[in-house]
Formats: C-alpha cells, sequence, structure tokens
C-alpha cells in the first residue's frame, strides 16, 4: 500500500522560499508519476506540478513556472517541491500524490497534505 507523507511546510514572508518533501513508501515508483496539488478552503484542489519518476519528465502550473521546481530522490524516495519567490496566493495546504503512469491522479494516492502559508 503507498504511503506518502508530507513535510517542511510553514510561515514564511513573501518573496521567501520553502521545500517541501515529500516521503514515498510502500512499493516500487519507477512506473509512477508524482505530483504536488494544493488546496484553499471553499476552492476545488489544484495541480501544482508533477513528475515521472524513472524519466525526470516535469511539468508545473502556469501560475508557479519559474518559481517551483520539483524534483524526486529515487535513493531516499522522496519527492520534493523547492518553492521560490513565494506570494500571498501560494497560501494552501500543500498535498504530494502518486499514481501509475497512465492513470489520473483523482484514482492515485494521497497524502495528508502540508499548510504553506505567505504573508504580505
Amino acid at each position: 500500500q503507498v504511503q506518502l507523507v508530507e513535510s517542511g511546510g510553514g510561515l514564511v514572508q513573501a518573496g521567501g522560499s520553502l521545500r517541501l518533501s515529500c516521503a514515498a513508501s510502500g512499493r516500487t515508483f519507477s512506473s509512477y508519476v508524482m505530483g504536488w496539488f494544493r488546496q484553499t478552503p471553499g476552492r476545488e484542489r489544484e495541480f501544482v506540478a508533477a513528475i515521472t519518476w524513472s524519466a525526470g519528465r516535469t511539468s508545473y502550473a502556469d501560475s508557479v513556472k519559474g518559481r517551483f521546481t520539483i524534483s524526486r530522490d529515487s535513493a531516499k524516495n522522496t519527492v520534493n517541491l523547492q518553492m521560490n519567490s513565494l506570494k500571498p496566493e501560494d497560501t494552501a495546504v500543500y498535498y504530494c500524490a502518486a499514481v501509475p503512469g497512465g492513470s489520473t491522479f483523482d484514482s492515485g494516492s494521497w497524502g495528508q497534505g502540508t499548510q504553506v502559508t505567505v504573508s504580505s
């Protein structure tokens, strides 16, 4: 059973940086796509970034391109999200997700989330 545990959230001033980590366990992830999503109260969960575990191909939401970087560490089985030049509108609960390649994230595994708050 896939388990995902996020860490690294917190409070930061606008313009600052945070690094989120997602510890993945329960299986081999070589055929998986890993993603980060975020959600604020009253709004639907929003895609942030994704990476294919084997090839390391990445994709980003337009709102975070050039500011956020997703990466994976195969030795540690972690997926990281480096967030720079943070804005107040980046405030949200951030979730890590994992899904077999070819499937949608809705059918995948999710972590419990970590709060990111960006003050102006």
